[in-house]
C-alpha cells in the first residue's frame, strides 16, 4: 500500500467519503488509489474555485467536512476565493494538495511555489507530509481539524513521492472535538442583560437552526427582547413552524435604524455587527455607540445549549416561543418584473425543503420578507462577500442532500466567475435550479459608487460597471455545459419555467431578463 492509498483508506475510516477534485500530475497516485479503495465519492469540477466553493456548500448542509484535491500552488490559489467564503461561514474543508517530489524541489521547476504560505491565510491547519510512512496519521490529524468546531479548513500538502512511496496503512481516527459548554455565570449575565430590556440576541452559525431558534424565541417571549440574525451568516432553517430571527440589513444606514435604540445584544456565535465595507462620514459599528454586548455562546460553544440553559434560567423552558411563522405563501403575482415582484414569486413557489443558496446580490437583498411565512427551507447567503459563491455551493450543497431541491439565487456578474459548475451540475445530475438575475450589469456597484462618495458614473466608470455590447447569452452558456435552460421576461414567464424546473429531476437554469 503507497502513501496516497493509506490517505485514501484514513479519510474514509474517519468519515470524509467526498472529494472535489481538480487534479494534475502530482495528484495522479491518489487519482489511482480512487480505483482501488472502494468508499470515496469523487466529483470533478473544471475550476478550482468550484471545487473549494462545493465543498463548503457540502459542509453547510451535511455538517461533515468533504475533502478537495488540488493541483499544486497555483490549483489552491485559483480555490483560495470560495475558501474565503468557507472559513467567514466557519464549513469544516480538508484541502489536499499535491506538491513536486521532495527531491526535486530544489530545481525551481516552474510550477514550483510556498504552498504552505499560500494556504496559511485561508486555513486553520497547514501541514506538509514530510513521507509516505507520516501520510496517514497527518490525514487524521486534518480530519481532526476540520471537524474542530466550529469548523475549520485544514490543508494537507502531499510531495508526489510521499504518495508513491511505501505507506504504513490506515492511521485510526482521533477523537472527534465537541463544542464547550456554556458556563452558568454566562448565562446568568445574559439573562440580567435581557431582562433589563431594549435588548436583542443576536445569532450566527449554528445558533440559527431551529432547534436553537426556539429556544431563543421562548426568551424572547419572557423577556420581549428583539431576535437578530448576522447578515453574513452560514445557514439558517427559516419558514413556516420555525422561529424568525430578523437578519440585519446589508446597508449602512438600513443597519443603524434596525439597531437603533438597543442597549444590551447578547452574542450567540455571532460577532459584533460591522458595516461591510467603510463608507465617508458613516460608523463602522452598526449598533449604537452606548450599546453593550455580552458574549453568551461563542463559535467554538454550544450554541443551542446555551439558548435551552438561557431559557431555563429565565423560567421560559416551557413557555411558547414567540416569533414563530406560520404558513401564508403570498399570491402568484403576474406581470413585469419587479424586484418586490421577484421575492413574492419566489415565496409562492419555494417548494418544501428546499435549499436556497442566495447570491441574488443587489436583486435579492428583500427577499427576506417574501419567505418568510412559506414552506420550511433553509437559506444559505454568501458569508465571505467574495463573489462566484452560489453555483458551486449549489453543487456541493446538491450532493450532500440529493433528495432535497436546490435553488440557486445569482447574478449574472457573479456568475460568470464559476460557471463552469454547470458542468459538474450537469455531469452528477444534480437537483439544482438555477435563476439568474440577468440586469447587464455589476449593479451592485452602481450603489456602492454612490454609497461611498465617488459620484455619478461618466462614460468609462459605466464600462466598468455594465455587462453588455455583447450581452451575455445565458441560454447558449448553460447548455454549452451540459444543462437544459429557459429564458424569462416577465413574470408569467417566470412561473412557467419555474414550474417546469421544480416538476424535473436534474439541473436547468432559468435566466431572468431583467
Amino acid at each position: 500500500m503507497n502513501g496516497a492509498e493509506s490517505l485514501v483508506r484514513t479519510l474514509i475510516a474517519g468519515g470524509v467519503d467526498v472529494c472535489f477534485a481538480n487534479p494534475g500530475t502530482s495528484e495522479m497516485h491518489f487519482v489511482a488509489a480512487l480505483d482501488k479503495v472502494e468508499g470515496m465519492r469523487c466529483v470533478l469540477g473544471l475550476f478550482e474555485g468550484v471545487v473549494t466553493g462545493a465543498a463548503d456548500g457540502y459542509y453547510r448542509m451535511a455538517g461533515k467536512p468533504a475533502a478537495t484535491l488540488l493541483h499544486l500552488g497555483p490549483g489552491l490559489g485559483n480555490g483560495l476565493a470560495n475558501l474565503h467564503n468557507a472559513r467567514k461561514a466557519h464549513s469544516g474543508i480538508l484541502n489536499i494538495v499535491g506538491e513536486h517530489a521532495t527531491h526535486h524541489m530544489k530545481y525551481d521547476a516552474p510550477l514550483t511555489a510556498d504552498i504552505e504560505g499560500i494556504a496559511r491565510p485561508m486555513s486553520d491547519w497547514v501541514k506538509t507530509s514530510p513521507s509516505a510512512q507520516a501520510v496517514a496519521a497527518d490525514g487524521a490529524l486534518a480530519i481532526a481539524a476540520a471537524r474542530t468546531p466550529p469548523g475549520q479548513i485544514a490543508t494537507l500538502i502531499l510531495p508526489a513521492d510521499t504518495a508513491w512511496n511505501p505507506g504504513t496503512g490506515i492511521a485510526p481516527a482521533l477523537p472527534v472535538p465537541v463544542r464547550k459548554s456554556v458556563d452558568a455565570d454566562a448565562v446568568k449575565k445574559a439573562a440580567r442583560a435581557l431582562a433589563a430590556g431594549d435588548a436583542a440576541i443576536l445569532m450566527g452559525d449554528v445558533a440559527l437552526r431551529a432547534d436553537a431558534l426556539e429556544s431563543a424565541g421562548r426568551v424572547s417571549a419572557k423577556t420581549n427582547c428583539r431576535l437578530l440574525a448576522e447578515y453574513n451568516y452560514g445557514r439558517m432553517e427559516r419558514g413556516a413552524g420555525r422561529v424568525r430571527a430578523e437578519r440585519i440589513p446589508y446597508a449602512v444606514d438600513q443597519a443603524l435604524a434596525t439597531l437603533k435604540g438597543l442597549k444590551r445584544i447578547v452574542l450567540v456565535g455571532a460577532k459584533i455587527p460591522v458595516s461591510f465595507f467603510a463608507y465617508p462620514n458613516k460608523p463602522s459599528l452598526q449598533a449604537p455607540e452606548d450599546c453593550e454586548f455580552i458574549t453568551l455562546a461563542g463559535l467554538g460553544d454550544d450554541q443551542a445549549g446555551a439558548l435551552r440553559a438561557l431559557a431555563e434560567e429565565l423560567g421560559a423552558a416551557q413557555t411558547p416561543p414567540l416569533h414563530v411563522a406560520t404558513l401564508d405563501a403570498p399570491a402568484l403575482p403576474t406581470g413585469k418584473f419587479t424586484l418586490d415582484a421577484l421575492g413574492t414569486l419566489l415565496g409562492a413557489m419555494l417548494p418544501e425543503n428546499a435549499i436556497v443558496i442566495d447570491e441574488a446580490v443587489s436583486s435579492g437583498r428583500g427577499f427576506a420578507r417574501f419567505t418568510a411565512n412559506v414552506q420550511p427551507h433553509d437559506w444559505v447567503p454568501n458569508s465571505g462577500g467574495s463573489i462566484g459563491f452560489a453555483l458551486p455551493v449549489a453543487t456541493g450543497a446538491a450532493i450532500a442532500c440529493p433528495e432535497r431541491k436546490v435553488i440557486a439565487l445569482e447574478g449574472d456578474g457573479s456568475g460568470m466567475y464559476t460557471l463552469q459548475a454547470l458542468w459538474t451540475m450537469a455531469r452528477e445530475n444534480l437537483d439544482v435550479t438555477v435563476l439568474i438575475f440577468a440586469n447587464r450589469a455589476y449593479n451592485i456597484l452602481r450603489g456602492e459608487l454612490a454609497g461611498v462618495g465617488a459620484g455619478t458614473p461618466g462614460v468609462r466608470a459605466t464600462n466598468m460597471l455594465t455587462l453588455d455590447r455583447p450581452d451575455l447569452d445565458w441560454l447558449s452558456l448553460a447548455k454549452g455545459h451540459g444543462v437544459e435552460a429557459g429564458r424569462a421576461q416577465n413574470l408569467d414567464e417566470l412561473a412557467m419555467q419555474f414550474k417546469r424546473a421544480l416538476a424535473r429531476k436534474g439541473p436547468y437554469l432559468i435566466e431572468v431578463a431583467m
